[in-house]
Order: C-alpha cells, then sequence, then structure tokens
C-alpha cells in the first residue's frame, strides 16, 4: 500500500478530527482537505431501524479498498486519501464510514471523494445486516448506488 494511503477497518468509532490531522500533519501543500462521514440512519422508508451490523471479509476488503484509493491517487492530483470503515453493530446516530482526500485543490479533493464513496456503496466487500421491529434481513444491492459507481468507468 502506497505510503499516503491510509485504509481501516475496524468494530470501533473514530475521530474525524483526528483522522483528518493524521493525513495533513507536517503539510504546507494542502490546499483542500475533503471530507465525508456516513452515519447510520434511525429509519429507512418510513421503518425505524435499531442498529446495522456489518459484516467484512478480512484482507480482501481492505485489499479491495486500497485498490479504488490507489486508482484514485493515480487519477487526480491527491496527497493522501484515508479510509475508515467500521464493522459489527452499528446504532443510529453513530458513525459508519470516513473518507478523507487532500490535494493541492478542491475539485480533485471532491471527486476523489465522490469516487471513493460511490465505491464504497457499490461494490466494496461488505455485507449489511439490519434490524427493525419486524426482524432482521440482509441489504440487497441498490440500483442507484450501481449508477453511481458506473459513471466513473465511462468514456
Amino acid at each position: 500500500m502506497t505510503d499516503n494511503i491510509t485504509v481501516r477497518i475496524q468494530e470501533t468509532d473514530f475521530d474525524i478530527a483526528r483522522e483528518i490531522a493524521g493525513l495533513t500533519a507536517e503539510r504546507s501543500d494542502i490546499g483542500a482537505v475533503v471530507s465525508f462521514t456516513g452515519v447510520c440512519r434511525g429509519s429507512e422508508e418510513g421503518s425505524a431501524i435499531a442498529a446495522l451490523t456489518l459484516e467484512h471479509y478480512p484482507g480482501m476488503a481492505e485489499a479491495e479498498i486500497a485498490r479504488h484509493a490507489e486508482t484514485a491517487m493515480s487519477r487526480w492530483p491527491l496527497f493522501g486519501i484515508r479510509v475508515v470503515h467500521r464493522v459489527g453493530r452499528i446504532t443510529p446516530g453513530e458513525n459508519i464510514v470516513l473518507v478523507v482526500t487532500a490535494s493541492k485543490h478542491r475539485q480533485a479533493a471532491f471527486e476523489a471523494a465522490e469516487f471513493m464513496m460511490d465505491y464504497l456503496k457499490a461494490n466494496a466487500p461488505f455485507w449489511k445486516r439490519v434490524e427493525a421491529a419486524g426482524g432482521t434481513k440482509w441489504i440487497e444491492a441498490r440500483d442507484h448506488d450501481d449508477a453511481a459507481a458506473a459513471r466513473w468507468t465511462k468514456s
């Protein structure tokens, strides 16, 4: 993995400010930092959610995310990318995922962060199960997530 790419999958929460500081420490050439934090919602399509449980294949998930981060680093003029994704049981209001990109200019940082999130939503090797009053069910892939990810492969 490239020195300026960090990918972590963990059960514990993360500190957004600490993650940004870790990516930008001792750098005076960074002009833009974009961060996206995904948070567990308390409802979906009008139904209350008690929790999400995320599972992954250890080793494979980190490698796949890092591979996409390397693609972003080669596609945009970035100084670094940091991705932290949680697994395990996550309740409404808790953080799920963080993507941070750093660049000299904002457009590259914004586009790279969006590219990474579109990949994570549509193709990253995670499995999500939702707990609600009616029981638990696995969340299926969504067409709009696939469409968002596909736009990055268009010529």
